[in-house]
């Protein structure tokens, strides 16, 4: 390798890295004002002057406001996606991977306000909870149906009970103080919704979670 080859991969690698740097500022910066109760309303100015940079190194990284959401929702959703779905590569049984999954997000939602506020707050301009997230719960319930667990025709139905009812909870859980098991009473009436027995509900959520290994 030539001298000048070298300089100009060092160069290209230093850009790549500078890149990076700035859109993960921008990121943070919009996690930062999304994880106000008032993020809902946030703005690409906000996110900007939170970020110290300027609009045009916003629109340099990222087309606009929604292609940002979904790139915290990512961000905020990675982590916890991957512990669920390694703890779920255990679990074949498609009610107990819907329980656990739905008490895996929403005890992270208790004990991390801000996290859970900007959840609901990119939930509220886009997909809930990211679209990763929103796939995959529809692609639980459907398996349920199809084992013949869950009373449904439709997983679509089974989908958003799961999603609209854990977003109503991360409201509440950011506004009000809840008692630690408040996650798993939530979990607890979703599965009967989705049409299981109260016992083996009950039994479902009573089950020790996974220990949550990620960043907050």
């Amino acid at each position: 390798m030539t001298k000048k080859k070298a300089d100009l991969d060092r160069r290209t690698e230093i850009g790549r890295q500078r890149r990076a740097k700035t859109r993960s500022k921008i990121i943070n910066a919009a996690f930062r004002v999304f994880g106000q109760e008032g993020g809902l309303h946030a703005k690409i100015d906000d996110i900007v002057k939170e970020a110290g940079v300027t609009r045009a190194t916003f629109y340099n990284h990222f087309a606009g406001m929604a292609e940002l959401l979904e790139a915290v929702s990512y961000e905020l959703t990675h982590d916890l996606r991957t512990a669920v779905i390694s703890a779920a590569t255990t679990i074949s049984d498609p009610r107990l991977r819907a329980a656990t999954a739905t008490r895996m997000f929403m005890h992270k939602a208790r004990k991390d306000r801000s996290w859970a506020w900007s959840m609901i707050n990119i939930s509220s301009n886009g997909i809930v909870f990211g679209a990763e997230t929103f796939k995959n719960a529809g692609l639980t319930v459907q398996r349920g149906i199809d084992a013949g667990y869950f009373d449904l025709t439709d997983a679509r139905v089974g989908r958003d009970m799961i999603m609209g009812t854990s977003l109503a909870a991360f409201g509440t859980m950011t506004r009000e103080d809840v008692p630690e098991d408040y996650p798993d009473k939530v979990a607890f009436r979703v599965l009967i919704g989705l049409g299981l027995d109260p016992e083996l509900a009950k039994e479902l959520i009573s089950r020790d979670l996974p220990e949550l290994n990620v960043s907050t």
